[in-house]
């Protein structure tokens, strides 16, 4: 990559990090400080801490076509100004229900699909696939840096010296946009970066796709609905002081990240990416049932969180790789649109359901019912088909070779290696899926505009 990509991934991948971070620094700390509010309730607290994924579900898809319409940038300034003012209202907010107005407001300022559309349109073809990948790794390094932070942050500043962070990050976003990032020419439909109004229809009659958003949905439910009762644990019941809880998320994380990491790459590598989804899931479940079980001594309740964790590590790595996988080549970006949706309204449910289970049934309700949500889901998930290990590449096509597209379509599928292709004249490029093993890259090389 040049040292233009460079600049654009690095700060599009800080937008990306302010939204995330925002979230993720409250779910250590919140269920505590809102005990102390007036009128907190566990239904409350749980709709405080998920409103914010309905929000972002909801503006998500407009936001990303509305960007297609008006230009990237206006759409990425405006959500940041709507989630600052959100981030401002939760730090003034003195009740749990103006904390959840004002995390709703946070939500509204969905800048992801245009963050993406907008790296799409400043980079080369041949780059696109790393810089998005780059991108989206900045969220699980914002789930690390938020669980660690949080509780810091809490003890020197509070919870709302917490929303008063992610409001400077937000302003801080909006400089990066204005001073870093170049503005597109022409804003451009792109089908593996952006939402495409049209395929809406095809990624939502995708069996496979379907059930891979009810897992994304499903995984963030019991994420979300665990950290409910989660830091009440630690500090209630294992007397330890929300000041050191760093202390657990900090090896948990880290340890579970680095057992997953050769877990990811077994599952590329050795095409097991299917039978290891299946097997992590299972992992979930007996995760869930142990804390349930052992959520009053600590070593069982820690060696569950750590168990949990190693397969949430996989799955939010590898099931946006079966997304990818199982979609058509001319409607990744737009399924990747509806699986980003499905993992912010998992968000919002884990909020809200976990509340009112743990009104109702306490601690050990909330796990029991984290386990068996995702044994539907493996029940699901059973039923998924072996994807085909093909590798996304975009071509940047000879525009002389556009004159009859039937012909350069049935002319790429007929080179060997290529297994899809998609032709986006307005792009003058070509969306394919390829056998990387048994690719003729020199054929492939005959159609490419670089060696007209």
């Amino acid at each position: 990559m040049n040292s233009l990509e460079w600049r654009v991934t690095a700060s599009l991948a800080a937008i990306y990090a302010v939204r995330m971070l925002g979230l993720f620094m409250i779910l250590p700390v919140f269920a505590l400080y809102a005990e102390t509010l007036p009128d907190s309730t566990p239904f409350l607290i749980g709709l405080a801490i998920g409103i914010y994924g309905l929000t972002q579900a909801v503006f998500q898809i407009p936001l990303g076509i509305l960007s297609d319409k008006i230009g990237r940038k206006p759409v990425i300034i405006g959500g940041l100004l709507v989630f600052a003012l959100g981030s401002i209202i939760a730090a003034l907010a003195e009740s749990v229900w103006l904390i959840a107005l004002g995390r709703a407001i946070q939500g509204m300022g969905a800048v992801a699909a245009p963050t993406m559309a907008l790296a799409a349109d400043l980079t080369r073809e041949e780059n696109r696939t790393r810089i998005m990948a780059v991108i989206g790794m900045t969220i699980g390094l914002s789930f690390m840096l938020g669980m660690i932070l949080g509780p810091l942050v809490s003890e020197i500043a509070g919870v709302p010296g917490i929303f008063w962070l992610t409001m400077l990050l937000a302003l801080t976003g909006i400089a990066l946009v204005v001073l870093a990032i170049p503005t597109p020419e022409h804003p451009t439909q792109h089908r593996d970066a952006g939402i495409i109004e049209g395929y809406l229809g095809k990624a939502l009659g995708n069996s496979a796709l379907l059930r891979m958003n009810a897992g994304v949905f499903i995984l963030h439910l019991v994420m979300t609905a665990n950290f409910l009762v989660l830091p009440p644990i630690f500090e209630h019941d294992l007397a330890l002081p929300r000041t050191e809880h760093w202390k657990v998320y900090l090896p948990v994380l880290a340890g579970s990240f680095l057992l997953a990491i050769p877990l990811i790459i077994m599952a590329e590598k050795k095409q097991k990416i299917r039978s290891l989804l299946l097997g992590s899931t299972m992992v979930l479940v007996i995760a869930e049932l142990g804390m349930a079980l052992g959520h009053a001594h600590i070593a069982w309740l820690l060696a569950a969180f750590f168990l949990f964790f190693v397969g949430f590590n996989f799955l939010e790595a590898v099931q946006p790789s079966l997304v990818a996988k199982y979609s058509d080549v001319s409607s990744k970006g737009t399924a990747m649109g509806i699986f980003t949706s499905s993992q912010f309204l998992g968000i919002f449910a884990g909020g809200v359901l976990g509340g009112v289970v743990n009104h109702a049934w306490g601690t050990s309700g909330v796990f029991v019912f984290s386990a068996l949500i995702v044994a539907a889901w493996l029940l699901l998930a059973w039923r998924l088909p072996q994807p085909a290990f093909h590798t996304s590449r975009v071509l940047k096509i000879d525009p002389l070779l556009f004159s009859d597209k039937e012909r350069l379509y049935q002319a790429l599928l007929a080179v060997p290696g290529v297994k899809e292709a998609a032709i986006a004249s307005e792009e003058c490029v070509a969306y394919l899926k390829v056998d990387k093993e048994n690719l003729d890259e020199s054929a492939l090389r005959a159609f490419s505009a670089t060696s007209a």
